[in-house]
């Protein structure tokens, strides 16, 4: 696989994600939505950056079962009940998603959601990766 990520410099400096991502590969990897659950089905983490960082976790783990690495990320999609407490939390997020998934970002979105499946799940996060 490959990607190639473009910013161009028309468009603002993109801070932990890329304007866009062209992928080439033979697979592609469909993430479902992954939330703060543990093995038992549980949301764990009382604040957004531990819940976010088990649902990355939880999305990684889905990737690399499919035999990917956080570099075929192509998109991701976070969902977040509280936008404001997201991007007051914005570094502490991307020193998570840096220690776990590296600075290859991919083209990325946050959306706020007036609530998820779980009543308490504060982040949700879906994406897709271009595998070769």
């Amino acid at each position: 696989m490959s990607t190639e990520r473009l910013n161009p410099p028309e468009l603002s400096p993109p801070t932990g994600f890329s304007h866009a991502v062209v992928a080439t590969g033979t697979r592609v990897v469909f993430l479902a939505g992954q939330t703060a659950l543990d093995t038992d089905g549980k949301v764990v983490g009382e604040t957004l950056p531990e819940q976010f960082e088990r649902a990355l976790t939880n999305l990684l783990t889905a990737l690399r079962a499919a035999g990917g690495t956080p570099s075929d990320l192509a998109r991701v999609t976070v969902y977040a009940t509280d936008v404001a407490d997201y991007r007051a939390h914005a570094i502490e997020l991307g020193r998570v998603w840096r220690r776990l998934a590296g600075r290859d970002y991919p083209a990325m979105a946050v959306v706020g959601a007036a609530r998820l499946w779980d009543e308490r799940a504060l982040v949700e996060l879906d994406g897709f990766a271009v595998l070769a």
